[in-house]
């Protein structure tokens, strides 16, 4: 690597080509950025006795050995958005200047039109794209060509290239402006100009460690770079062309972090494993090298990205064209349940080769779909559902595949578990909806049941037919009677109480009768959620809880639990983990060595096992275990105590008393990183607090 200090303006004029690589990402700049530099430049400018002003670095990939004067294009890596930047200035100053007379167009030694554009943006001794001095990578390659060569941009797509130099020629458009004071910071623009040697340098390393400055590179950026930067030339086009450019078009308007969410999916997909959101580019690096110490090449992992990315964009960004399919994904989208993605887009793609039909692929994801969203009105924590449905596939049994899905749907318990019709349908009739997140999606469910033309709830407003008001006024009162205030706040956000109407201001806190009498009120309503409501003479907890219970049933027919025999529940029920017959509490003295002991541990026992209903533990020749997910806890049974290895990392433990030991590069006999004793004398409490983490942890959804 060789590194110094230079000029920008040298380095641009010395240069016979710099090329941004087709792996790079496109030049994405806006107008607060560039209006930093332009500041930047404009200060240096202001000030005769400051001789430089740094602007960062420009890391580029020499062909060969080749040097900076040498007649091959170098590839920049690092630095293309500032050097794209001051090519755009410069092209809209070589423009400012042109207009001026001929004896003034010099209006700085070497800043004339002519000298601009010879110098730094084109070399008159080429032709074709070598005249170019700067070459974006596709997506802007022809707006810079036509910004320089001063070509009509009303026709080209849109580019950031194009709204960058249009803002600075209307900055230059003030006759006032100082040109001279622009000229001068130009020339006291520095960077450090970084060769890197084919061969030699491990661009992607440099890559990675330099982006301190401008934009920070999106996870997509990285593994882009990291797939293509070290492929040939005509294999690298040939991937871009054919995977990534079209990816990138799958994704366009939708965001980086869109991106990052995918691929994390794809990762789960394959690894079993679901990285933080944070770590994907990481968690890619690994994936890409396992698999290639497998025998497979990056064009084939390409393949399945690009693959993964058409049924991701179908499925999450409304490219499906199937109509069944794209409701379905619609109420994936409306639910908010990306930790499903990974088993929908397993499906898909099972689906794609014939493993499951599309009607069966449609009721499955509408079993999705209900189990999230009965779930979240039963109020059941959200935690594990993302490592429920990261190994969920794995479950099902091709041949049979619809049934085997519900059987296993049917099959999770506890925390796990599917909400039956009876939890489910009291839920929804008691709890607060109004002020439940998904309540439009609910209410615009409930409202289309069994429509063929869909009904727009968006243009109605919530409405409480029993008012919110907490001074009902006295018609209300005599409505409901002495209690009235204890009914109000009982029923008031409840399912049976709510309702749209595009009449919310009109009918206000009104009488029941006034409301369902009033032009465009419940008589005369054209939504079936209204059905019904014109022929009632009162609105009391009578009235409210029959009209909940007439909408929990339809909720039920929308939102369905799967079904299947007993025998087919038994056929796919996983095997029970068998406890060997040769190992009991007997095998553990130290257990019952004293009354004392055992009734300690018959406590700790029983208060681990209620943690949770799938709590399971099992005698082992050295130590008992506790197993969630996983093993979570081990005690190891000594004589005047009980040594407990909890799993969870010390920095995860919250143990402001810090009596836990750090364990994990010790070899112990427990399965955990942190240690600590039990004996008679110990806090339970606090230990058992310590403990529950560990469990915990082990379904936290939040990663």
């Amino acid at each position: 690597m060789k590194a110094v200090d230079t000029q920008l303006l040298d380095l641009l004029k010395k240069a016979s080509q710099f090329v941004v690589p087709i792996y790079q990402r496109q030049y994405s700049w806006d107008e607060s950025e560039c209006q930093q530099l332009w500041n930047d430049i404009l200060r240096a400018g202001d000030h005769d006795t400051l001789g430089a002003h740094f602007t960062g670095s420009i890391v580029y990939v020499a062909k060969g050995a080749s040097t900076i004067t040498a007649s091959e294009p170098d590839l920049i890596i690092d630095g293309q958005q500032r050097v794209t930047t001051v090519s755009l200035i410069l092209a809209a100053l070589a423009a400012r200047l042109k207009v001026l007379p001929d004896d003034e167009q010099e209006v700085h030694p070497g800043f004339a039109p002519k000298k601009i554009i010879d110098r730094y943006l084109l070399d008159p001794n080429e032709d074709d794209d070598r005249r170019f001095k700067l070459l974006l990578s596709p997506g802007d390659k022809e707006a810079l060509k036509a910004v320089i060569q001063g070509f009509d941009l009303e026709n080209l797509p849109e580019s950031r290239v194009i709204a960058n130099f249009q803002y600075f020629s209307k900055l230059l458009s003030n006759k006032r402006f100082d040109l001279v004071r622009l000229c001068k910071g130009l020339e006291k623009l520095v960077v450090v100009d970084v060769q890197l040697e084919r061969g030699v340098d491990n661009p992607q390393l440099v890559f990675e460690a330099m982006n301190s400055t401008g934009k920070k590179l999106s996870q997509a950026d990285l593994i882009r770079n990291f797939m293509l930067m070290d492929l040939d030339q005509k294999p690298q086009t040939e991937l871009y062309e054919a995977y990534w450019r079209p990816m990138e078009v799958l994704f366009a308007g939708a965001g980086d972090e869109q991106f990052d969410a995918f691929v994390r999916h794809f990762l789960t997909i394959r690894t079993g494993e679901i990285p933080r959101i944070g770590d994907v580019y990481d968690a890619f690096k690994t994936f890409v090298f396992e698999s290639k110490s497998n025998g497979k090449t990056i064009s084939e992992i390409a393949v399945d990205l690009y693959k993964d990315a058409i049924r991701y964009s179908k499925i999450t960004l409304g490219k499906e064209q199937d109509s069944q399919l794209k409701a379905v994904f619609s109420d994936l989208e409306q639910i908010k349940a990306d930790v499903v993605i990974p088993f929908v887009l397993k499906v898909y793609s099972d689906h794609e080769e014939g493993l499951i039909n599309k009607i069966d692929f449609v009721t499955l994801v509408e079993y999705v779909v209900s189990y999230v969203f009965r779930r979240v009105v039963c109020k059941i924590p959200t935690n594990s559902m993302n490592k429920t449905f990261a190994t969920f596939g794995e479950l099902i049994d091709t041949d049979n595949y619809l049934e085997s899905a519900k059987a296993q749907f049917l099959l999770l318990q506890s925390y796990r578990r599917f909400p039956t019709d009876d939890e489910f349908n009291r839920e929804l009739k008691t709890s607060d909806l109004y002020n439940f997140r998904r309540r439009s999606y609910l209410l615009r469910k409930l409202e289309n049941f069994e429509r063929k033309e869909l009904v727009s709830i968006e243009e109605y407003s919530i409405e409480h037919i029993l008012p919110q008001n907490p001074k009902l006024s006295q018609a209300w009162q005599d409505e409901l009677g002495e209690d009235w205030a204890n009914i109000q706040e009982t029923y008031l956000h409840t399912l049976g109480n709510l309702t749209l109407t595009a009449y919310n201001t009109e009918l206000s806190d009104d009488p029941f009768l006034t409301k369902r009498n009033h032009k465009g009120g419940f008589a005369n309503s054209p939504l079936k959620l209204n059905a019904g409501l014109g022929q009632l003479e009162h609105w009391t907890p009578v009235e409210i809880e029959n009209r909940a219970d007439r909408l929990a049933d339809i909720a039920g027919k929308i939102w369905t639990r799967p079904s299947v025999t007993q025998e087919t529940l038994e056929k796919y029920a996983p095997v029970k983990e068998s406890q060997p017959d040769d190992v009991t509490i007997a095998d553990h003295p130290n257990l019952t060595v004293t009354a004392e002991r055992k009734a300690l541990f018959e406590k700790l026992d029983e208060a681990i096992l209620a943690l949770d209903p799938v709590v399971v533990r099992h005698y082992r020749q050295l130590y008992v275990v506790y197993k969630a997910e996983s093993n979570f806890l081990s005690i190891v049974p000594q004589v005047s105590k009980m040594r407990l290895s909890i799993n969870i990392s010390k920095n995860e433990l919250v143990d402001p008393r810090d009596l836990a030991r750090d364990v994990s590069q010790l070899s112990t006999w427990g399965t955990g990183d942190v240690e600590l004793d039990l004996s008679e004398e110990s806090d339970f409490d606090y230990v058992l607090g310590l403990i529950r983490q560990a469990f915990e942890l082990q379904l936290d959804s939040d990663i």
